[in-house]
């Protein structure tokens, strides 16, 4: 119980009351110290007004006042004249004397801490002024044991009703704890537990409840963090039952390109120089589309093979990318222009920075296609002493705000009506296996630029 939060909180309260008790136990100490000393002398004042009364007093009578003031003397100054107006035989020297008159609340508390320390008896003198002005001062010789047995008594009384009032009050601490923090905070950490256990249920998602601002706001944090996650694995779901179809496809795919790779090496054989010429351009396509597809089996296995990196010189894969892409749309709308300088050379996987590029490309042609006007692609690089860096921009309308929001995201980021968002997707996974990125520089209304990244070093820029 002590290592649960309400169970610590009581006993924190408990030992907080207590001390601010302790606190008010030392002045309050010093305080009755004092009463104490003032009522000896008010009592030793009014003895000596019956001895003013009639100045024949026996001696059995006058020791009778002075035990009853508790002193052992008595002496009045009136009209600047000390007299001693009741006295007694007194046992032992005078220790030390106290003046009450001017005393200050810092004297005061150390005189009755030192009293309270001291368990000797001593005879002390108090001088204080008498009541109602009567007379300049009045000063008593008294025992210093019966003071200290009834500050302890008092302290004992002080510090019993101190531990009752800190019980009580840590008690109703607990409970209002135990009501107003612990059972909310353990219905949070339920809603946790019950999500955990069927992130589907949509009854475990909370629903913000609590009075406390601290307790709503992280039921509220809990609420969105909830409602992202399960949109998250539903979209994983969806990920993974079509990437388990688009595994299947591939393979099969696979098997069919496989056989018309066959074919292919026959029609290099052939004597046409317009085949001879475009034979390279389709066996190099037939090989990417069966690494594309052993590709895709790898993914939907969890084994995405790691980029095979090696020294390529740019320009011969933008020359390809370029020739290849103009042939696939045939229209000559779409103009790709290169500007990559004819000696870069890069440290890359030469089949997946085609796929960066290509995917990024095909992006910016879909978007200047869509206005049904012409347009131009660059691909632009250069390199500076820590990474390679690729530009490829477009004169096309730009990216709308969706799908700046959701860049990179499959099925999300798509920029055009009926597009998947694959391409992005791809290209920025494919850059971040080479230590990478992709990264949007500007769109707007005069085109869109895209940066790929490929660091020098260990992948850090």
């Amino acid at each position: 119980m002590l290592n649960s939060l309400s169970g610590r909180f009581l006993v924190l309260t408990t030992v907080f009351v207590m001390l601010a008790e302790v606190l008010i136990f030392v002045p309050s100490i010093a305080r009755f110290r004092e009463d104490y000393l003032l009522t000896r002398l008010e009592r030793a004042q009014i003895a000596s007004l019956v001895l003013l009364a009639d100045d024949m007093l026996e001696t059995e009578l006058e020791a009778e006042l002075l035990e009853n003031a508790g002193v052992f003397n008595v002496v009045l100054r009136r009209d600047a004249v000390r007299q001693l107006m009741l006295s007694s035989p007194i046992p032992q020297p005078i220790r030390s004397t106290y003046d009450l008159r001017m005393a200050s609340p810092l004297v005061l508390v150390s005189d009755a801490m030192r009293r309270l320390v001291t368990p000797e008896n001593q005879i002390i003198r108090v001088i204080g002024a008498p009541v109602r002005e009567a007379g300049l001062l009045i000063e008593v010789t008294m025992e210093t044991a019966p003071l200290r047995m009834a500050m302890i008594d008092y302290g004992v009384r002080i510090l019993l009703l101190s531990a009752v009032i800190s019980v009580f009050t840590a008690v109703l601490l607990f409970v209002a704890v135990r009501i107003f923090l612990v059972k909310p905070i353990k219905g949070v950490v339920g809603y946790m537990k019950r999500y955990a256990t069927a992130p589907e249920d949509a009854r475990g998602i909370i629903q913000p409840s609590a009075g406390v601002t601290e307790l709503r706001e992280a039921e509220e944090a809990l609420l969105q963090l909830q409602t992202e996650l399960t949109h998250a694995l539903k979209q994983k779901q969806r990920l993974a039952q079509l990437g388990e179809a688009v595994a299947k496809v591939s393979h099969d795919l696979r098997n069919i390109l496989t056989s018309a790779q066959l074919f292919t090496d026959r029609i290099e054989m052939s004597e046409d120089p317009l085949v001879r010429r475009l034979a390279p351009k389709l066996v190099n396509s037939m090989t990417r589309a069966v690494s594309l597809c052993e590709g895709t089996l790898a993914f939907g296995r969890a084994e995405e093979p790691a980029p095979t990196l090696t020294m390529i010189k740019l320009c011969d894969v933008i020359e390809d990318l370029i020739e290849a892409e103009q042939m696939a749309s045939g229209s000559g709308q779409v103009e790709i222009v290169s500007e990559v300088p004819p000696d870069l050379m890069l440290r890359a996987d030469p089949e997946q920075l085609y796929r960066i590029v290509m995917n990024l490309v095909r992006n910016a042609g879909q978007a200047i296609a869509a206005t049904k006007s012409n347009g131009t692609v660059t691909i632009s690089a250069r390199e500076d002493t820590e990474a390679w860096w690729l530009s490829i921009s477009d004169t096309g309308p730009g990216l709308p705000k969706r799908a700046q929001e959701n860049l990179f995201t499959p099925f999300q980021g798509g920029a055009r009506k009926g597009g998947s968002g694959l391409g992005l997707a791809i290209a920025a996974e494919l850059a971040r296996g080479h230590g990478g990125s992709v990264t949007l520089r500007q769109t707007g209304a005069e085109g869109t630029v895209f940066d790929v990244c490929l660091p020098k070093g260990d992948g850090t820029i």
